[in-house]
């Protein structure tokens, strides 16, 4: 008995090992979107993501726009898709107005 218990114990944490990581850091929505390799990545072909930011700096209102791109990315589809530095067909626009910068960003997620 005590090795049919260890045999499945040793059996579940395995099977949450490898599929664990998997479901982790994707929510499953991505399959609604078309998808194809851009450059040895994952790329959704048709769908875009957009962000907005503000900060003193450009610098820092471009961070900013970023992490609303991906928080926004990371809510809907999972970190795997969330990382700018991944995503295609960047566009990055900024103006300044006041005593400040305003940024908004456009990309397509990829993993």
């Amino acid at each position: 008995m005590r090795k049919m218990c260890a045999l499945r114990t040793a059996l579940a944490v395995a099977a949450c090992a490898w599929i664990g990581p998997a479901w982790a850091d994707q929510t499953g929505f991505a399959d609604m979107h078309t998808q194809a390799r851009v450059g040895g990545k994952m790329c959704m072909i048709d769908h875009w993501h957009y962000g907005n930011g503000e900060g003193r700096t450009k610098a820092a209102a471009q961070r900013d726009a970023i992490g609303s791109w991906q928080s926004f990315t990371d809510f809907e589809y999972g970190s795997d898709w969330a990382r700018f530095n991944k995503a295609v067909a960047k566009k990055i626009t900024c103006s300044q107005s006041g005593g400040g910068f305003s940024c908004q960003v456009e990309a397509r997620p990829c993993r």
